[in-house]
């Protein structure tokens, strides 16, 4: 069969392909809803594809018209197995959302207004905005913060969760909220935070999951001093989370809120408590193909390996040196100058002629040798060259640089 050419106006400037429901921008181009509305709500672009003009407001104008061409088109073509697309829902408007959360504050309607919300949610990134505005996310955080609390706060289920608690829990996760959202929530509910500690705790897997994800998203607008007033039940259930593997998703999250949380002293010490240096060396064992997750990892091990508490859990555990030596070179330049600050730290405060002949045992001496030799950065060759001068004259080897002096220099 012949190819049929597909007019050029039918095409999104984006995507260059067929568009399925043509909007217009303030700025007179025409997009697929799809493709724009990911490059605005998604990407956080306020400009026009096309002519790069800041965008005044960011309402997208259904293009009936060329909507109507494309489907005669469609038809016209049918035979070339070019199928006629639907006629699309328009969005819906911030006062049909602001009856729907009206009506959902009564016990009867709760759940399937929030069923309705969260289909809204999920049709277009148009609904999810126009449900931001209406004041959605604190009406759904209200819910969860209204959760039933079980007699016991030390029973690791703390809440009967509902169904209208998992609903909002996943609602609010579909939602992507932006910044000024993720602060309001956090400013006007302050036991919001916590809920979500204790949502963790769920034997439901997608409520923790969505729980650790918008407490990544939520530490990532507040300020460092609040950071700090976390107590240790969040690192251990941040660990858990880690441990237990509920999803990749989950552990992204995870290895981000201890990125996020791990630059303060304190906080250090309460994951290297929590068990987070133990949890990372088994999760790098099981996931040795995967760059990003490495990179994640070992990222977090560089932070606590900053306190003792960090490096005696590294050194405690079996596989901890050399796992770490093992993915400097082979992931990427961000692994090897993560591992190879990891055992600089090692090597500095906790080099004793234990650990030191554990080095050259499993082979990070050699590895380190290695990398003075290939492309890894200026920075991390100068802290693995560091390493090597610092302990020169334990090491006592032949696999050491003859540049190198026999003792570091005072």
């Amino acid at each position: 069969m012949d190819e049929i050419e597909v007019p050029s106006y039918f095409l999104c400037p984006i995507s260059l392909e067929i568009m399925k429901d043509p909007v217009i921008l303030s700025t007179g181009i025409t997009y697929d809803r799809m493709s724009i509305e990911k490059w605005i709500f998604l990407r956080k672009n306020n400009t026009c594809p096309v002519t790069n003009q800041l965008l005044a407001d960011t309402e997208l104008t259904p293009n009936h018209t060329l909507r109507r061409l494309i489907q005669a088109w469609c038809t016209l073509n049918a035979s070339y197995g070019i199928q006629r697309i639907a006629t699309p829902r328009l969005p819906v408007s911030t006062s049909q959302i602001s009856k729907l959360l009206k009506d959902a504050k009564s016990p009867k309607l709760q759940t399937p207004c929030l069923k309705r919300l969260k289909s809204i949610a999920s049709e277009n990134e148009s609904n999810k905005r126009f449900m931001e505005a209406a004041g959605a996310a604190n009406f759904l955080a209200s819910i969860i913060t209204k959760a039933k609390r079980s007699s016991d706060d030390e029973v690791p289920q703390e809440f009967e969760l509902t169904k209208p608690e998992d609903e909002a829990l996943s609602i609010l996760y579909q939602l992507h909220l932006s910044e000024t959202s993720l602060r309001s929530l956090v400013g006007e509910n302050s036991e919001f935070i916590q809920f979500l500690i204790r949502f963790m705790k769920s034997e439901n897997y997608e409520s923790r999951t969505y729980s650790i994800i918008l407490l990544k998203s939520i530490f990532s607008v507040v300020d460092q001093v609040e950071m700090m007033t976390f107590r240790e039940e969040l690192f251990k259930e941040i660990v858990h989370v880690l441990k237990d593997e509920i999803s990749p998703k989950a552990s992204k999250a995870a290895l981000q809120l201890l990125i996020n949380l791990c630059p303060l002293g304190r906080n250090r010490m309460k994951a290297s408590e929590a068990g987070a240096v133990q949890v990372i060396v088994d999760f790098l064992l099981s996931h040795p193909q995967d760059r990003r997750f490495s990179e994640m990892a070992l990222t977090v091990l560089d932070l606590l390996c900053q306190c003792a508490e960090g490096r005696l859990e590294l050194l405690k555990h079996g596989a901890g040196l050399a796992v770490v030596s093992k993915r400097i070179i082979r992931v990427s330049r961000m692994a090897s100058e993560r591992g190879v600050r990891i055992i600089h730290s090692i090597a500095k405060f906790s080099g004793s002629t234990c650990v030191l002949q554990e080095m050259l045992q499993l082979g990070v001496v050699s590895k380190l040798c290695m990398v003075l030799q290939v492309d890894c950065g200026s920075k991390t060759k100068e802290k693995a060259s560091e390493i090597l001068r610092m302990h020169s004259r334990a090491w006592n080897s032949s696999c050491l640089p003859m540049t190198l002096p026999s003792s570091y220099p005072a």
